[in-house]
């Protein structure tokens, strides 16, 4: 597996995305999560990401079993201030106390002394994001923390927590159908030497060519109320997926190979995160790491899947709107 930085952090090229082994999608089995989990330590994929928001905190403490006796041979990147999942009244809570309190529950669930990328998962516009960046620097003094983050943060606020401690990486929806990082995040990442996580880098499963209509989801799949698998936006998605599948078998890969491979091109500070809990997935898609698309496919990638292309919001409008980028 080849390595990537972010910022001073090293991580394998492409991680490992653990939200949906807590229930999000579907139901996972905890045993097969914990086999993926492994697995990929095997396969030389160390870079976990999870949070305090994935499964009300079950999700670190099933990473903490599937690591145990291995901890440091994983980078494990969590997350906090997303409280917008658990249906309370306040989106975010980048604050202080809260922060300080959050880490601590952190790292007892993971079981560990200290979390290698500790993100913002949603900035708070309550608080300044010199207050909360200034206080999770705190926690890397105290060595709780290594590296810090920020999720879904627009360039003017990534360029403010810069500034105030280093920030290694930088983690925003990026994918052939989510391309909105290019215009300035990206650049920006560039120019301050910051890494960029790419999650959801396989449209939510859309770009595996797995999904065939809102009906193959279940009752309780998240999906279903994203804009992008609704109606008629559906239709015009799944005629995109058909063109990716197409080139996918002229390279010989899949087409969540092939999509994985594009998010790679983009730069070499970029790091995709695809999800899954099985092993057959997260095989599959550690082998893009060593896909070198043609110039021809790439070429074709572009113009089919332009900034643009796809159709209905990637979030729910009002979701869009509190994210505030």
């Amino acid at each position: 597996m080849q390595r990537r930085r972010l910022g001073d952090l090293e991580v394998s090229a492409v991680g490992l995305g653990c939200a949906t082994m807590t229930p999000f999608y579907d139901e996972p089995d905890p045993d097969a999560a914990i086999a993926t989990l492994r697995r990929a330590r095997e396969l030389g994929v160390d870079f976990l990401d999870s949070s305090d928001a994935y499964g009300a905190g079950r999700n670190e403490e099933l990473i903490a079993r599937a690591v145990k006796g291995h901890r440091d041979e994983y980078v494990i990147a969590s997350k906090f201030g997303n409280i917008g999942l658990a249906g309370g009244p306040r989106f975010s809570d980048g604050r202080p106390d809260y922060l300080r309190g959050a880490c601590e529950r952190s790292l007892k669930r993971l079981e560990t002394d200290a979390i290698d990328l500790y993100y913002i998962h949603r900035v708070d516009p309550e608080v300044p994001i010199e207050d909360t960046v200034g206080a999770m620097s705190d926690l890397v003094r105290q060595g709780k923390v290594r590296h810090l983050g920020i999720c879904e943060a627009g360039a003017a606020t990534i360029r403010r927590a810069h500034a105030v401690h280093k920030i290694a990486a930088v983690q925003i929806e990026y994918s052939l159908w989510s391309r909105d990082v290019e215009a300035e995040i990206l650049p920006l990442c560039a120019e301050l030497g910051i890494g960029f996580v790419a999650y959801s880098p396989l449209g939510r499963g859309m770009l595996t060519g797995n999904v065939t209509g809102l009906d193959a989801l279940r009752a309780g799949d998240a999906r279903r109320n994203m804009p992008r698998f609704q109606g008629d936006n559906l239709a015009h998605n799944l005629a995109l997926v058909e063109e990716l599948k197409a080139h996918a078998a002229a390279e010989n890969c899949t087409p969540a190979q092939l999509a994985l491979a594009w998010v790679l091109s983009r730069a070499p500070f970029v790091v995709p995160i695809p999800g899954t809990s099985h092993v057959h997935r997260l095989e599959e898609n550690a082998a893009a790491a060593a896909l070198h698309m043609s110039a021809d496919t790439e070429d074709v990638l572009q113009r089919t899947f332009a900034p643009g292309a796809a159709s209905g919001l990637r979030y729910p409008e009002g979701h869009l709107r509190r994210l505030g980028i």
